[in-house]
Formats: C-alpha cells, sequence, structure tokens
C-alpha cells in the first residue's frame, strides 16, 4: 500500500483558517498576511506533488475582490432574511452557515484551476466545524444564504443561481451513485429566488427547481418544478390530549 502524509490535513486545517481570517481584513493587513499563506500554500502544492504554484496562486489572489464582494452579499442576504441577524458583523462573526459559504468561496476557485485535493480538504475542514458539505465545485451564485448549516449537502454538479435560501438539513444531491456518471451532471438546479426548507431532499442532474418557487420541509423531490411554486410535504401527525 501506497504510504500517504496524513499529517497535511492539519496543515490544511491552518490555512484554510487563516485565510478565512486574512479575507476580512482591510487591505494593508490582507496583503501582509497573503505573504505568509503563499509561502503556506506553495509547501502545500509541493507536498502533494503539485506544479504551477505561482500561477495557481495569481490567479486566487486577483480573484480576492470578487470574492470578497460575493461574501458581503451574502452576509447582507442572511441580515435581511435572519430575524436573529442584527448586523453584518455579527453574521461574519458567527454564523456557522456563513463561514460554510466563505470556505466553500474560497476552495472553489481552488477548484476550477484544476487543484483538486487541496480545496476537497478545504472542504472537508469546513464539513468537521460546520456540519455543513459543500463540494468546491458546485456552481453558486450571489446573495446565498444557509439558515443553521447543520446537515446540509451540496454535491459537486449542483447549481445554485441568486438570491437562494436554503436550511439545516437540506441535500441537493444525487437520484442514484454510479462512477460511469462522473463527468455527468448529477445533481439539481436551483434557480433564482427559492427557499428551501429543512430536511427537503432534491436528487438528480435533471432536476430543475425553477425560481420564485418554494420547497417546504420533509420534501423528497426527484423531478423538476415550474416557477412560482410552493411545494410541500403532508405529515400525518397525531395530537392525543391525556
Amino acid at each position: 500500500m501506497k504510504i500517504y502524509n496524513l499529517e497535511i490535513k492539519d496543515d490544511i486545517e491552518v490555512f484554510t483558517k487563516k485565510m478565512f481570517y486574512t479575507i476580512f481584513k482591510k487591505d494593508s493587513e490582507m496583503n501582509k498576511d497573503l505573504k505568509k499563506l503563499k509561502v503556506l500554500f506553495f509547501e502545500l502544492i509541493e507536498s502533494l506533488n503539485q506544479k504551477k504554484e505561482e500561477e495557481i496562486w495569481n490567479l486566487f489572489v486577483k480573484e480576492i475582490p470578487i470574492i470578497k464582494e460575493k461574501l458581503y452579499k451574502d452576509a447582507l442576504s442572511i441580515v435581511e432574511n435572519d430575524p436573529a441577524a442584527d448586523s453584518v458583523e455579527e453574521v461574519i462573526m458567527a454564523y456557522l452557515g456563513f463561514q460554510a459559504i466563505v470556505i466553500y468561496r474560497i476552495s472553489n476557485v481552488f477548484y476550477k484551476v484544476k487543484l483538486k485535493i487541496i480545496p476537497r480538504m478545504m472542504s472537508e475542514y469546513a464539513h468537521s466545524i460546520t456540519g455543513c458539505d459543500i463540494h468546491p465545485g458546485a456552481t453558486i451564485g450571489e446573495s446565498f444564504f444557509i439558515d443553521h448549516a447543520t446537515g446540509t449537502v451540496i454535491g459537486e454538479t449542483v447549481i445554485i443561481k441568486n438570491n437562494v435560501k436554503l436550511y439545516q438539513g437540506v441535500t441537493l444531491g444525487a437520484f442514484h451513485i454510479d462512477k460511469k456518471m462522473a463527468k455527468q451532471k448529477r445533481h439539481p438546479t436551483i434557480e433564482d429566488n427559492v427557499v428551501i426548507y429543512s430536511n427537503a431532499t432534491i436528487l438528480g442532474g435533471d432536476t430543475i427547481v425553477s425560481k420564485n418557487t418554494t420547497i417546504g420541509a420533509n420534501v423528497w423531490l426527484t423531478s423538476s418544478v415550474s416557477e412560482n411554486s410552493f411545494v410541500y410535504h403532508k405529515p400525518n401527525n397525531v395530537i392525543k390530549n391525556n
């Protein structure tokens, strides 16, 4: 069996955590931190026998203003939609769903330049601390909101457009697992202004939840939904008074 240096997982954790802190600093401080992070990044690349580390890092740094703009819109969406959120500062400091989104947006840039293992390990770390599992290959638009985070799963080929809100326990997954589908779209598309409540499961690469739709809690969905729909699960609760 090939020997693997699993201690790199600790280095990825440090890199991800420091990147999370750095992205919200003012430019002068951020640039200082980025120089240190660049050294750590190169060490990670070399330990994984990857190449083109300078090219990859420069591409990432160019994306930072775009990442920050998207993250501000994400945080603002949470403030505007969550009655418990008083400010953007509170969201950035204390919301696990937002923390998962931050790490996704950073790791997604690395994933798009074909650097697979590091962004996957970053998402693993995010999963461990937030309970939210977002594959770095997913495509997620602006003003994204995950409430409570815990148990949320977003697959690799998911497409989420703008102003989408997810609650805890939502799964956006594949209808069935087959290695032959590795290069195919296996996960659903969620269009603009969709709300998906807790523990809903939406599966399949051909499944489209069209814009302005609400998916209720506990819904199991494997087919597309037209615009302006409300999809809900009918529970059969029985309440008996003693």
